[in-house]
């Protein structure tokens, strides 16, 4: 079935959470080359052939770290810091002896991740500043020859893998540090030098490490992919990491696309990329944190629509992950140990509308209703046999005979009575099972579909007037 792409901005409106967010200053994208709405297509017919393999295991993940860090962070002022404020390069490349990221720091955010139920991670390797966070030969503005004097990409990657999460790299193709960053668009010579520095660097991250399943690009500015000669690049990516998967942000379509801080469908596999406050980089002042329930229904919403959610973190200079943050991922990952199996290995599809308190994923015949706002106590009750007894979940539109339905959390068989037009299950506590969002599972008789908008030409209507 076709997906409809309902973007996260509508959903909101149908939430009492969202409506709350969307009073909130809203993110924007920094960059706007950061995502793409047109790429082109890779002639690498190996990347072509192998797609569907090498994004399995990606598919079923779901949810992933994204991890924003380098010398911005001393700042505490986001990570584009350096060109929003106007910094004097030579006084910024100070920071690079002042940073000193306390030991076991990748340990703490790989066990964050586990625990917040996320399986994979990404970190900025190298972001717009251009300082390289592993031992590059290729610049000693770099993190071996700088203030941490060792390879902080090796813990990282060390650190994730101790906790079985796969690995994958963030790369800033664009470079406000290097002479030849912004040079190399009108001068062919320093096109060539800037080019052969950034193959080369990304040659490194890719031998050094053992085996790496994401490569994430950035900002293709200001080169074409012809320029950037990214068919080559990404043919170089393929021959060190044949089971890597890569994102279309070098100026071809790659593997998946990234809409950034919205939930946008795509007709391929797609990732939003969003974050947990208004910024990417530690923002000391920055409070405008979601909540546990926004993410748990954003994360929802991707697996509804086939997507996966990649949910940054900041951390602080010495890599302490702000307090925050730990909670809020905690009580995520708390919700994911019970109901991990309504997000992962999901597919696509389950529903194209949304219900006032409701979302959907679906696993084979299996369609997991996700409630949000418990709809327990309505005063139309009195009036209504519809609302009868105290609690009713109702759905209108699923297209499927359901079979059995029952809580996730417990257990517990639930009763339920299906027409046409509506889906009413009954048998449910008065307050809500489960925190921040109860499930509950429905066997169904074929892979489920709930679409409210069909049931207009079926559900019967009378006349003009009271009938």
């Amino acid at each position: 079935m076709p997906f409809d792409p309902i973007s996260r901005r509508n959903f909101v409106k149908l939430t009492t959470a969202g409506a709350a967010a969307a009073l909130a200053p809203c993110t924007p994208t920094q960059e706007a080359g950061a995502n793409p709405l047109s790429t082109q297509r890779s002639k690498l017919k190996y990347q072509e052939d192998t797609r569907a393999r090498r994004l399995a295991w990606w598919i079923d993940a779901r949810f992933g770290m994204f991890i924003h860090w380098g010398l911005y962070s001393i700042v505490g002022q986001q990570e584009w810091v350096l060109e929003s404020e106007g910094i004097p390069i030579p006084q910024y490349e100070q920071l690079a002896k002042h940073f000193h990221p306390k030991p076991g720091f990748a340990r703490e955010w790989a066990r964050l991740a586990k625990r917040a139920g996320q399986k994979y991670m990404v970190l900025t390797t190298k972001h717009h500043e251009g300082f390289c966070l592993w031992d590059t030969k290729l610049t000693n503005y770099n993190a071996k020859q700088q203030g941490p004097g060792r390879d902080l990409v090796r813990e990282f990657v060390e650190a994730a893998r101790a906790e079985g999460l796969r690995v994958g790299f963030y790369y800033s193709l664009m470079d406000w540090h290097h002479p030849d960053g912004i040079l190399c668009a009108t001068d062919e010579a320093a096109r060539k030098r800037f080019v052969d520095y950034t193959h080369g660097l990304i040659r490194e991250l890719l031998t050094n490490y053992g085996k790496i399943d994401i490569l994430w690009y950035d900002v293709d500015k200001p080169l074409t992919p012809a320029q950037w000669e990214a068919d080559k690049m990404n043919r170089m990516v393929f021959d060190l990491q044949p089971e890597i998967i890569v994102n279309n942000r070098n100026g071809l379509d790659g593997d998946f696309s990234t809409p950034e801080h919205k939930i946008q469908a795509d007709n391929r596999a797609w990732e939003t990329c969003d974050t947990l406050n208004l910024g990417w980089g530690y923002q000391r002042t920055d409070t405008e944190w979601k909540s546990p329930k926004r993410i748990v229904n954003d994360l929802t919403t991707c697996a509804q629509q086939g997507g996966n959610y990649l949910l940054n973190i900041g951390p602080e200079p010495d890599g302490t992950v702000p307090a925050e943050t730990v909670r809020i991922l905690d009580t995520v990952g708390a919700w994911l140990t019970t109901n991990g199996d309504a997000i992962y290995g999901t597919q696509g599809g389950a529903s194209v509308s949304f219900g006032n308190y409701t979302n959907f994923t679906r696993k084979g015949n299996t369609l997991y209703i996700h409630v949000y706002f418990w709809p327990s106590g309505t005063p139309a009750a009195q009036w209504l046999p519809f609302f009868q007894p105290l609690t009713v979940v109702a759905v209108g539109g699923v297209r499927c005979k359901i079979l059995s339905a029952r809580l996730l959390k417990t257990g517990k068989l639930l009763k339920f009575q299906q027409d046409a037009i509506s889906l009413r299950i009954t048998g449910l506590p008065e307050q809500a099972p489960d925190s921040p969002t109860s499930v509950i599972i429905c066997e169904c008789d074929q892979p489920p579909v709930v679409d409210h908008h069909l049931i207009r030409p079926e559900w019967p209507r009378y006349k003009i007037d009271v009938s």
